[in-house]
């Protein structure tokens, strides 16, 4: 692998997952920590996490939503999801360097990841190919195909010239198909569950 992000072998994930539980001081259960890390520009990825979150917590896990920038060690989490914003087919550093600082730890623990960005018609359809950077980090940390989300553009919000005269025509709108956000946050929980040793 290039830029030296092959590395020596890591832990194994069944050792990864033991560090990550805790006991509910509520009820005694067990609950698994899981970790949806988003990197954005107008809040748009942002609520996309949250409701990645939501069902994440629907499905009996423990998940902490937090910007990417702010996030640490993601070694007291059984499972990742990191997600950034599309700007000129490019992630946010925020998200970039959240890989970058974890990539041993990542690639003990599963991990899954998102952009959001395509506005307009087809929106949701559309697969958008990581960055380069992105690409290499995804494969050293062994994570699975990435998910694309439509993004928002609000008029109100615009930046620059491009992104304002973007706004003006049929990309200006929310195309965040949220029941297909929200499939997949579920599916995320099942794939956890069967995965993480309780």
């Amino acid at each position: 692998m290039r830029s030296g992000l092959k590395a020596a072998k890591s832990p194994s994930r069944t050792a990864a997952f033991g560090r990550a539980r805790f006991v509910s001081g509520v009820d005694n259960k067990v609950m698994i920590n899981v970790l949806v890390a988003y990197a954005g520009k107008h809040g748009g990825t942002r609520e996309i996490a949250e409701v990645v979150g939501e069902e994440l917590r629907a499905a009996g896990f423990a998940v902490d939503v937090r910007d990417a920038g702010e996030a640490g060690s993601v070694t007291a989490y059984a499972a990742v999801v990191v997600g950034s914003a599309l700007y000129y087919s490019r992630w946010r550093p925020e998200a970039v360097r959240l890989l970058e600082r974890n990539t041993e730890a990542l690639r003990a623990r599963p991990v899954w990841l998102f952009h959001s960005g395509p506005c307009g018609p087809g929106a949701n359809s559309a697969r958008v190919s990581l960055p380069a950077r992105v690409t290499l980090l995804a494969a050293a940390i062994d994570a699975g195909r990435t998910e694309t989300f439509g993004g928002r553009l609000d008029p109100a919000l615009a930046e620059g010239v491009l992104e304002r005269l973007m706004a003006r025509g049929s990309r200006a709108g929310d195309f965040r198909d949220w029941e297909r956000i929200r499939a997949w946050a579920r599916d995320i929980g099942r794939r956890v569950h069967s995965r993480v040793p309780v």
